[in-house]
């Protein structure tokens, strides 16, 4: 059985990566920080539930444990990621968002990386480890510099283990979407409906959980088994530079 640990599993990409990882034939074990989650749309399939908060280092060992449980990690894809509850200007930018921010996003990551990465070097078997950052990793937010650092630190936590556990046979990569409809950019649709129709994204429209779904099962599946360390930009073109 390949086991498969996916964190944001509750909405947007977690639970988008999470089916789709499902029905290519992993087991799923995810972690949201919702109690009662809507998880109709896991029905029939192999996905096992952790409430908890991967800032927290019990609620991480909770879900380790439970994926461990069922057998050899094959899959790690970190997806949990807040942004900050009041954009400030990052001249207002307060410690308490700050730590807030970095400790889901950036923290959380780094440690549960940590663990899984251990246990598939103990197993020996290889495995897939799966980063989402942001093309806020490397575009200036002003309003919410904690995301954009906190993303930043991501992109590197993905070169880092990359680096550590080649020799491993162990695959490390991240994906930087752009702007996808989710949860999380709900507040702020008019704004980006907006600069989308304006031409910010060359593709014209909003990506979408599965469009980011679809490319962690070819980081996962051995599709792109020569690919670690890297970062696969998936934002419809924003990035392009233009004269």
């Amino acid at each position: 059985m390949k086991i498969a640990i996916v964190t944001g599993i509750a909405g947007g990409i977690g639970k988008a990566s999470a089916l789709m990882l499902a029905e290519k034939g992993y087991a799923v074990v995810g972690m949201g920080r919702s109690e009662h989650p809507d998880l109709s749309d896991f029905d029939g399939l192999d996905i096992t539930y952790v409430s908890g908060d991967i800032s927290s280092a019990e609620d991480r060992e909770k879900l380790f444990c439970a994926a461990v449980e069922k057998g050899d990690v094959a899959v790690l894809v970190n997806v949990a990621g807040v942004a900050p509850r009041v954009r400030n200007d990052i001249l207002e930018m307060t410690e308490e968002s700050y730590d807030y921010v970095m400790g889901i996003n950036t923290k959380g990551t780094l440690f549960l990386t940590q663990a899984v990465a251990n246990r598939m070097v103990k197993q020996g078997n290889g495995g897939s480890i799966v980063n989402i950052s942001s093309c806020s990793a490397y575009t200036s937010s002003t309003s919410r510099g904690e995301y954009c650092i906190s993303k930043a630190g991501v992109s590197m936590i993905t070169k880092l283990f990359a680096d550590r556990l080649a020799a491993e046979g162990i695959t490390v990569n991240e994906i930087c979407p752009g702007i996808i409809a989710t949860g999380m950019t709900s507040a702020v649709k008019e704004k980006y409906d907006d600069l989308i129709a304006g031409g910010l994204v060359p593709l014209g429209r909003w990506g979408t959980p599965e469009d980011v779904a679809k490319a962690v099962v070819a980081l996962c599946d051995g599709t792109l088994g020569y690919m670690t360390g890297e970062s696969l930009i998936l934002d419809g073109g924003m990035h392009i530079r233009k004269l």
